[in-house]
C-alpha cells in the first residue's frame, strides 16, 4: 500500500455505502465518491432516523437496502456524548460516561459488521473501513487519560480484527480495517485539537480514500492511519 498520492490498486469501486454520512468525515467522503463517479448511499440518524446504538434500527436500515457495496464506510461516533469530556484523570470516570461510550463507539459499529455482511460480495474486492482513533492504540498511549474514549476505541478496533478473521473465511477479497483519520476540523474536534494540526474535511476523505484504494487483502484486519501506515494496536 502506498501513500495519498501513490500507486493504487485497481479498485473497480461502483458502489459505496457512507454509515454517519451526515457528519463532517461521511459528508466529505460521500462527496469525493460522487465526484469520481461513484454511486454513493448515505445514512444517519438526521436524515435517516439510523440510530447505531439500536441494533432494531441499524437491521431496519441495512435490511432495507439491496445488491452489495465496494465499499462500506463507518463514521459513526462522538468524542463528547451527553456534555461528559474527555476524562483527564481516572477520579472523574462516570460509569454511565464509560458505557455510552462502548455503546455509541463500539457496539454502533459492531452491529453495523453484523447486519452489513449480506452487502460485502463474494465474488470480489470490497472494503469495510471503521473510522477509529489512534488514541484508541494501546501501544502508542504515552500520555494516558481520556478513558472511556480511549477503551472504547480499543475494544472497536479488536472488534473489527475479529471480523476480518471470520468474514475473510467466506469472502477472500474482503478487507475489513480501522482508519485514524489524524485530526480533522469539525465539530467532534474543535474543542480538542490541542496543538494537533488539523486538517479540512475534503482532505481527510481524500487521504482516507487513498488509504482504501492501496489496500490489499492480505492487510485485513489492520489498523492505518490517514497516511497508510499501520498503527500499533
Amino acid at each position: 500500500m502506498t501513500r495519498a498520492g501513490g500507486p493504487l490498486c485497481d479498485t473497480a469501486m461502483e458502489r459505496a455505502l457512507i454509515i454517519g454520512e451526515s457528519g463532517g468525515i461521511g459528508s466529505a467522503v460521500k462527496a469525493v465518491l460522487e465526484a469520481r463517479g461513484i454511486t454513493a448511499i448515505g445514512l444517519s440518524r438526521s436524515g435517516d432516523g439510523l440510530d447505531v446504538t439500536s441494533e432494531a434500527s441499524i437491521e431496519a436500515a441495512l435490511g432495507a437496502l439491496q445488491g452489495s457495496f465496494d465499499l462500506i464506510f463507518v463514521a459513526t461516533g462522538a468524542l463528547v456524548i451527553d456534555g461528559h469530556a474527555p476524562e483527564k484523570t481516572i477520579k472523574t470516570l462516570e460509569p454511565e460516561a464509560m458505557l455510552a461510550q462502548f455503546k455509541l463507539n463500539t457496539l454502533g459499529p459492531a452491529m453495523i459488521l453484523k447486519h452489513a455482511l449480506r452487502l460485502i460480495p463474494k465474488d470480489r474486492r470490497a472494503v469495510v473501513a471503521v473510522l477509529s482513533a489512534r488514541v484508541g492504540s494501546i501501544g502508542d498511549n504515552g500520555l494516558g487519560g481520556w478513558y472511556s474514549y480511549r477503551t472504547a476505541k480499543a475494544a472497536v478496533n479488536q472488534v473489527v480484527h475479529s471480523a476480518a478473521i471470520e468474514i475473510g473465511r467466506s469472502r477472500k477479497d474482503a478487507i475489513i480495517v480501522s482508519l485514524h483519520p489524524g485530526t480533522v476540523a469539525t465539530k467532534f474536534t474543535q474543542d480538542y485539537a490541542g496543538r494537533h494540526k488539523t486538517v479540512p474535511p475534503q482532505e481527510a476523505a481524500e487521504n482516507l480514500l487513498s488509504v482504501i484504494d492501496g489496500l490489499t487483502a492480505d492487510q485485513t484486519g489492520g489498523f492505518f492511519d490517514w497516511a497508510g501506515k499501520e498503527v500499533p494496536w
